[in-house]
């Protein structure tokens, strides 16, 4: 029998029951290096963007690099057992957790390992920084050429996606006998982790996206009416018959008029934490105590925030919220990044700040811990992240895990994915719910010119959470929700500059959308058993994430508090993580993985998301000296893909002078339909009875 979590026994058990985990596909299956005549070759272990790179030749060999090498685990696939026992109803194992000193006795790797392959690496004039506690890896300092010399590979720079990253061209090779250790390496490329957080449409970075507070008002700052009655638009406003050109166009109406500077008019709408406790059913949890009190939400972030604190503070006083309880701690090997690029410091302490106001607004009375991931004194460090999770089980600083970053499976190294998988997986075993943002990007086929999803929200040991659009009522109770994508169509400049028509309309195709679609390394886990096709399928559930129905936050930029608004699978995260504290309140304990249990609650806990559609789709007409051409809901939608119903509206948009034609409910390929789906997985929870079916 496994052992309780917190019993201080070890318990070893002498034979566990086969059962078949619905897991890793052999291409990506925890990556054991294989004995060749000159060394073992860790396999699995390029990255796969490089296929679709071009090559720009060595890299310079006296850089400085941190790699980390992963070892492989013991008894891995007795692991595998565990963990499908540890989920299956019925088993004597079902929710029998194990604590950390039982996972490191039977799975981590052996000190006698770790020693051979430090010996190894030093031998070949790299500097250990760090061992993890687990044995799970060691992470090491050194140039690209030490790396190059050790693992008889080539580092490379390539140019992709727009962007100059190194790579290893092929396989690392260790011609010594320590490389029967190792399981993965990474570091030697820098495809970094990226937050999902997601900015409205036309607000290109913080200085449009924030309004500095010259004082500290109470109540709403945006309007929560996103949605108003069709209504017709004629550019320019005062065409005659004869004024050519000329576009009219009817329908859907989304925002204000943008005709005055008053703080709420600078943006079209915006939720704050009130109103969406009351249209997601929260407010019932907290009249009977049910605030994620004696939880603690666990969230990882690269960087951090210098100002996280005040500005929750601020955040929790403006909107009524009670006084967080916020720690910041720094995982073993965080240290101050020389030349961070100032990008990368601004974005991820936004990400940060969203991460921890959202998760209070939805758990308010729940503690929040946010470990910031490792990174190295030498270079910039951007694939650590996994590590700060891994330091967060051991020491079970909380049972629920949120992380609002990805990055793109199907490009990425396979050993970085086994490697953080096996983190993910020692995680469920001792029932942690480790949750993900599923990505902002659809299908990610724009991005990468081929259909993938986003890891670790692929993991079957992870829970993906994607996004929907939500309208509210005046009295904020649910107008409609849709999956969450935006097409925007030009259609023409913004009145003050003349309102003059743009013809033919400029499409500007898919924006952004929640991030879903099948995994094309992890096949279909067994809680997914319902669902058609062999691969797991992503996300699992989801939250509001459409930053074009957004929410309020407060951040301090240029040493000054201001209000913004946002959203973004960054946004869905942190909420759903909220919810799971309150359900482990709810439960007296951990609960585990929890897209192992949401696909089986009852109706009612969950909100199925369907396509909602309006035969109030804009159309409109467009004139011109040679003749006048009608213009249908779907072409001035388009492009559409695989989606036939979605809402289309008229906006006088806030952040860019110009009018346009914007969609709701078009994510690239991806579509809305009854019952899970693969841009709102099974739906959105419906707070009150979500938490009493997974915590009855």
């Amino acid at each position: 029998m496994i052992g309780e979590r917190g019993s201080g026994s070890l318990v070893l058990w002498a034979a566990v029951a086969v059962v078949a985990l619905a897991g890793i596909r052999s291409l990506v299956g925890y990556a054991r290096s294989s004995s060749a005549t000159n060394g073992f070759e860790v396999a699995n272990n390029t990255p796969r963007f490089i296929r679709h790179a071009r090559d720009l030749g060595p890299t310079d060999p006296t850089a400085p690099v941190s790699v980390t090498v992963w070892l492989h685990l013991q008894n891995g696939p007795e692991l595998d057992r565990v963990a499908a026992q540890v989920y299956q109803k019925g088993s004597p194992s079902y929710h029998r957790w194990l604590n950390q000193a039982q996972f490191d006795a039977i799975f981590s790797p052996t000190a006698q390992g770790v020693r051979a392959v430090e010996a190894f690496l030093t031998a070949h004039g790299m500097s250990v920084v760090s061992v993890a506690e687990n044995n799970l890896y060691i992470e090491v300092q050194g140039t690209v050429g030490d790396v190059e010399q050790a693992f008889n590979v080539a580092i490379h720079n390539f140019r992709w996606n727009g962007a100059t990253h190194r790579s290893n061209t092929s396989n690392p090779m260790i011609a010594d006998p320590s490389g029967m250790y190792v399981a993965g390496i990474t570091g030697m490329d820098d495809l970094a982790f990226q937050p999902d957080f997601a900015w409205p449409f036309g607000a290109s970075g913080a200085a449009p996206a924030m309004i500095p507070l010259s004082s500290a008002p109470s109540g709403l700052f945006f309007d929560s009416q996103c949605f108003y009655p069709p209504e017709t638009q004629t550019f320019p406003p005062n065409a005659t018959p004869s004024t050519v050109p000329q576009a009219t166009y009817t329908g859907n109406r989304y925002g204000a008029d943008i005709t005055n500077t008053t703080l709420g008019q600078l943006a079209p709408c915006g939720y704050d934490p009130s109103e969406l406790q009351t249209a997601y059913n929260m407010t019932p949890l907290y009249a009977q105590g049910l605030d994620g009190t004696g939880q603690t939400i666990v969230i990882t972030d690269a960087f951090g925030s210098p100002t996280v604190q005040q500005d929750v503070a601020l955040f929790s006083s403006l909107y009524g919220l009670p006084a967080p309880n916020l720690t910041v701690l720094r995982a073993p090997g965080a240290v101050n990044v020389p030349n961070l690029p100032q990008s990368l410091s601004s974005e991820w302490a936004l990400e940060t700040t969203l991460d921890v106001e959202w998760a209070h607004a939805m758990a308010p009375g729940a503690n929040i811990t946010v470990v910031i991931g490792p990174t190295s004194s030498c270079c910039l460090d951007l694939q650590s992240l996994p590590q700060a999770i891994n330091w967060a089980v051991i020491h079970r600083l909380g049972d629920t895990i949120s992380n609002s970053w990805n990055t793109v499976e199907g490009v990425a190294n396979p050993a970085t994915l086994n490697s953080i998988n096996r983190i993910l997986e020692m995680a469920a075993v001792e029932g942690v719910d480790v949750n993900f943002a599923s990505g902002d990007e659809g299908d990610f086929a724009r991005l990468v010119g081929f259909k993938t999803v986003g890891f670790p929200a692929s993991s079957s040991f992870a829970t993906g959470v994607g996004g929907t659009s939500l309208a509210l009522n005046r009295d904020d109770t649910i107008m409609f929700q849709t999956g969450w994508g935006n097409n925007p169509t030009r259609i023409a400049n913004r009145t003050s500059q003349g309102a003059v028509p743009v013809i033919p309309p400029l499409h500007l195709g898919f924006l952004y959308g929640a991030g879903g679609g099948s995994s094309l390394f992890y096949a279909k886990p067994s809680f997914q058993s319902s669902l058609p096709g062999t691969a797991r399928l992503v996300p699992d559930i989801s939250f509001l994430a459409d930053p074009n129905t957004g929410v309020e936050f407060i951040e301090t930029v240029s040493g000054v508090p201001s209000v913004g608004l946002i959203g973004g699978t960054s946004l869905s995260t942190p909420m759903f993580s909220a919810l799971m504290a309150i359900a482990e309140q709810k439960a007296g304990g951990p609960l585990g993985q929890a897209a192992q249990l949401v696909y089986s609650l009852p109706a009612g806990a969950v909100t199925d998301i369907v396509p909602v559609g309006s035969p109030n789709n804009v159309t409109g007409t467009n004139t011109t000296s040679t003749g006048t051409t009608s213009l249908s809901a779907d072409q001035l939608a388009a492009p559409l893909f695989n989606t036939t119903i979605y809402l289309s509206t008229l906006y006088d948009n806030a952040f860019a002078p110009h009018w346009a034609v914007f969609t709701f409910g078009t994510d690239s390929s991806l579509t809305t339909a009854v019952g899970w789906d693969d841009v709102t997985g099974v739906g959105t929870p419906n707070g009150m009875n979500f938490i009493n079916a997974i915590a009855p």
